[in-house]
């Protein structure tokens, strides 16, 4: 990234923290409408993976690699972050004691990842950086949102959830940063997004997914899933219009 790009990154960072900020605190704002809450992440979370990470895994690893080594990578993700959560939840006491935290701390991975993009985007044009930048934000407000989320699971207190909130929306701002000092190849970057989706897909179906079920019908909570997918939907196909 040369020295003009620098600043109009570190911009379009503090935007994407902005957005993540304002995701977190209405999460927080909404937290009594929790089973609805839950039910809308999963289908935003699993959508994210689904949706957004793996086919821009897909895209970076042709025209040298194959989808199966970015499912194979999701495949790994999945199981590496099912093994971590478990063994996690042996060291302590109290589930809630992790429950809290891993989550969060696989979205603000992610968000770093997100920073890490649009900085090696600008690598390549100022309209890429532009472009992967706008992608970006258009679901970041949901990462916040679905950090707060994660972190409020299992009895999670509002001061925790908030210094979660204030990690994920400094997390892009870090990898651009990053970005400006490392050159990462695509096939390596597509990997990393794989493993990333299948974290993502844990997330979505085994942790966020089963807290839904708190104080709502199934239909609501179903209705909700389904609107998350629906609005992701909508969110990366505008960001790539």
């Amino acid at each position: 990234m040369t020295m003009t790009h620098l600043p109009f990154a570190l911009l379009i960072g503090v935007v994407t923290a902005v957005a993540t900020l304002i995701g977190g605190t209405l999460a927080i704002r909404f937290s009594t409408a929790r089973g609805l809450l839950f039910g809308f992440s999963s289908g935003a979370v699993v959508g994210v993976a689904l949706l957004d990470l793996l086919p821009e895994a897909v895209d970076l690893v042709r025209p040298n690699g194959t989808a199966l080594s970015v499912t194979t990578a999701a495949a790994c993700g999945f199981a590496g972050y099912c093994l971590l959560d478990r063994s996690t939840a042996m060291l302590f006491a109290r589930r809630e004691a992790h429950g809290r935290h891993l989550g969060p701390a696989s979205l603000t991975m992610h968000s770093l990842m997100d920073g890490l993009g649009i900085g090696l985007a600008f690598q390549v044009s100022s309209a890429a950086g532009v472009i992967v930048a706008v992608a970006v934000l258009a679901h970041d407000v949901l990462d916040g949102a679905n950090t707060v989320t994660l972190s409020l699971a299992d009895g999670g207190s509002v001061r925790v959830a908030r210094r979660w909130l204030a990690a994920d929306a400094l997390a892009p701002l870090v990898g651009i940063m990053v970005a400006r000092m490392v050159n990462v190849p695509a096939s390596t970057l597509a990997v990393l997004l794989g493993i990333f989706a299948g974290g993502f897909l844990f997330i979505g179906a085994s942790e966020l997914l089963p807290r839904s079920r708190d104080g709502e019908t199934g239909l609501a909570r179903a209705g909700a899933t389904a609107l998350g997918l629906a609005f992701m939907y909508l969110v990366v196909t505008l960001a790539g219009s």
